[in-house]
């Protein structure tokens, strides 16, 4: 599942007038209900990949069968989406449900271009796992529906483990220390491949240590970069680099961190399921040798903190078949297709009683364990510009794995984000 799970985005300035232009709610004369949703159509937009051809035949049918409705998927490219779903928010006729990012969805939701669920949360999401569900929040009111997410796993060589005479995976962040340490000592394999600037590996080892990169001062969000939480992560991130003799001042894609790996010199890498996947389309013999475990922690039993992206489900405030769509939702995030996208697709579902159906696929296995202590970046529509290239917070990376204190590295950065974060387009 190759996707952009979490884009950065300048969306804010773009979506000032979703809720100026779209005019007022939905017109219930034309969604009345049961009885007169026989033959009307229902328009879905999911994006490249999301959507299984098989699971979405399956809901077609349940919904139609539920409703008398039909239901017509429309798949979307990640490229331009975010201006694509700001003008058509922005439209008297909009699509009625849309696939969003989960970090996206703060921004649709304050301008007024996502409807409100709370009538059919009990009904669709009474045991959704917190860690997921909170993107879907926005200011208390719930404006989508957690649909699917994933995280980054340790992908291994075990052929190397192997020579290095390592039995077991490691369970704390200590023991991995230790397997790289013996991998380097005793193989001439690199034991880790880390780039400097893998931004959302740095993130989820925040969120293990409980911090935030945002906080709020005189009523508006400022950079807690140099906050000691992060510092520490940092810290954890320079110790993980050591091992690795990748670029300081590049990130996983530059050069694609896969297609080093596939080389078979290296002990391990940290990324998304499908890196093993382009992998192999680099050079299928590495097959053979893949493994997976999930990142461990600072203790046995809690895995590190990870980064969740993934997307959300919402309902166009602008859809003039709002209780239609609430349907679709009810049909589509019921535990049949919601456990049936989790296994086609191999991604963590948005209830941790569904993590079953990853049972046989390694690298959701791998991953499926960290999601309940895993988060995101801010989940606010400011934090959008913040990523922007070049991304402020890379930059502070650089910094440090090239010696410079946390502290320090963070105070040169904190005004271009403080910049960002009050923007005003």
């Amino acid at each position: 599942m190759k996707r952009k799970l979490a884009a950065a985005i300048t969306i804010a300035g773009m979506m000032v007038s979703v809720a100026a232009c779209g005019g007022n709610s939905k017109d219930d004369s034309k969604d009345a209900g049961p009885g007169s949703w026989k033959g009307q159509t229902l328009t879905v937009w999911t994006m490249d990949g999301s959507a299984p051809p098989q699971w979405t035949k399956d809901v077609q049918a349940a919904f139609e069968k539920k409703t008398g409705a039909k239901v017509k998927f429309e798949i979307q490219k990640w490229d331009g989406i975010q201006q694509k779903i700001t003008t058509a928010l922005s439209e008297d006729n909009p699509p009625d449900v849309l696939e969003v990012g989960n970090t996206q969805t703060p921004a649709y939701a304050a301008t007024g271009g996502l409807a409100d669920l709370a009538d059919v949360k009990k009904e669709i999401g009474a045991d959704w796992t917190q860690s997921v569900s909170q993107s879907s929040v926005f200011e208390g009111k719930q404006y989508a529906a957690p649909w699917y997410f994933a995280n980054r796993v340790v992908i291994y060589n075990k052929a190397i483990w192997a020579k290095a005479g390592i039995k077991d995976t490691p369970k704390t962040r200590d023991e991995f220390f230790k397997d790289l340490e013996t991998i380097g000592k005793k193989t001439d394999a690199e034991p880790l491949y880390l780039p400097g600037q893998n931004w959302y590996f740095l993130d989820g080892l925040i969120i293990g240590q409980g911090g935030d990169l945002v906080k709020k001062q005189g009523g508006k969000y400022v950079s807690n970069l140099a906050d000691p939480k992060v510092s520490a992560a940092m810290e954890t991130y320079k110790k993980y680099a050591a091992y690795s003799k990748a670029p300081k001042d590049k990130d996983e894609a530059t050069p694609q961190q896969a297609t080093i790996f596939a080389k078979g010199k290296t002990g391990a890498m940290i990324g998304m399921g499908w890196e093993a996947g382009t992998a192999i389309q680099t050079d299928k013999s590495i097959e053979k040798d893949l493994g997976y475990f999930t990142i461990p922690g600072q203790t046995a039993g809690k895995p590190e903190g990870v980064f969740l992206g993934g997307s959300n489900l919402a309902v166009a405030q602008n859809s003039k078949k709002q209780s239609l769509a609430k349907e679709f939702l009810k049909v589509a995030l019921s535990d049949s297709y919601e456990g049936e996208l989790a296994k086609l697709n191999g991604i963590v579902p948005n209830k941790t009683s569904l993590q079953t159906n990853l049972k046989g696929n390694a690298a959701a296995e791998a991953a499926a364990p960290a999601a309940a202590g895993g988060g995101t970046t801010p989940l606010i529509p400011e934090w959008a510009a913040v990523e922007n290239t070049p991304n402020p917070i890379k930059s502070y990376m650089t910094a440090v794995l090239n010696g410079k204190d946390p502290a320090a590295a963070a105070k040169d950065v904190e005004g271009e984000i403080n910049k960002r974060l009050a923007q005003q387009n």
